[in-house]
């Protein structure tokens, strides 16, 4: 199970990696006026939504279930950590309809909007970690 539980983390890392830098690419996107810089930021954000965010996204919940399952772990601190990764998901799948809007031309938010966006899975990281850790209830 040690192997699962190395995946898991390893997956985290990954799937935050493109929860932080897709959304700074949106406050680049928000701010380009050029053609050329708008269809590259297109490509940046399709290729790291669909080819990093998202399997590591699948890849940390479905590790994740298995080491709750497979371990049995159990914890009020376990519930709130479950209730954290679902808004998690909720905003993966926030920014996948973002980056849509995008892509068709018909996204209407500034860069300082995305700016404050990109903080949030900064917020639920800290939250989510201790909980792992210090497992307070």
């Amino acid at each position: 199970m040690l192997i699962v539980k190395a995946l898991h983390i390893i997956f985290v890392v990954t799937w935050f990696a493109g929860l932080f830098y897709l959304p700074r690419l949106f406050v680049y996107h928000a701010s380009a006026e050029d053609t050329i810089s708008k269809e590259r930021f297109k490509v940046m954000e399709r290729k790291l939504y669909y080819g990093i965010m998202t399997p590591g996204g699948v890849l940390s919940v479905a590790l994740g279930l298995w080491l709750w399952f497979g371990w049995g772990v159990t914890g009020g601190w376990l519930h709130a950590k479950v209730a954290l990764v679902a808004l998690l998901v909720v905003y993966h799948l926030w920014c996948g309809q973002l980056m849509i809007a995008f892509r068709e031309d018909r996204n209407t938010r500034g860069h300082v909007w995305y700016r404050w966006f990109n903080e949030i899975p900064t917020l639920l990281l800290f939250v989510i970690v201790i909980l792992v850790v210090v497992k307070p209830f």
